[in-house]
């Protein structure tokens, strides 16, 4: 499956040891990230994480495009709901994974949630979603 991290800036550190903690599930995936939180996850996991630009430069958007196109299984987006300043981009990638039947975390409670169903399979419906997609290439 492939799986998108992404996370606020106050966030960032919750990522990392999210990732950290199921290190052994998400290595089992492709996982791809916006640049700042990507690097900062592989850097602490290990983990090879495919970079897309940073949050300033579209890297929401190339991740949404993926969405699009069906190439994503799992987004997990931590949001900062005190600032505001990413609440477009919040709304609009849990937009397209609703339009797109993509499951979505915004927060670590709901990531739990996820991860733990990715690792027992309840997800494995994903992949007839887009029987021709190959996990990330680095």
């Amino acid at each position: 499956m492939n799986i998108a991290i992404m996370s606020h800036t106050k966030k960032q550190e919750l990522m990392v040891q999210f990732c950290t903690a199921y290190c052994g599930i998400l290595s089992k995936h492709s996982v791809c990230g916006t640049n700042a939180t990507g690097r900062m996850v592989a850097d602490a996991t290990g983990l090879p994480v495919q970079l897309f630009l940073s949050h300033e430069h579209g890297g929401i958007e190339q991740i949404g495009q993926r969405i699009i196109y069906n190439e994503i299984d799992m987004v997990l987006f931590f949001n900062s709901p005190q600032d505001e300043e990413m609440d477009k981009d919040v709304l609009y990638i849990t937009r397209l994974c609703d339009q797109h039947s993509v499951p979505v975390a915004t927060n670590v409670a709901t990531a739990e949630l996820l991860i733990h169903s990715l690792a027992r399979g309840d997800l494995d419906w994903r992949e007839g979603m887009n029987p021709n997609r190959v996990p990330f290439a680095l």
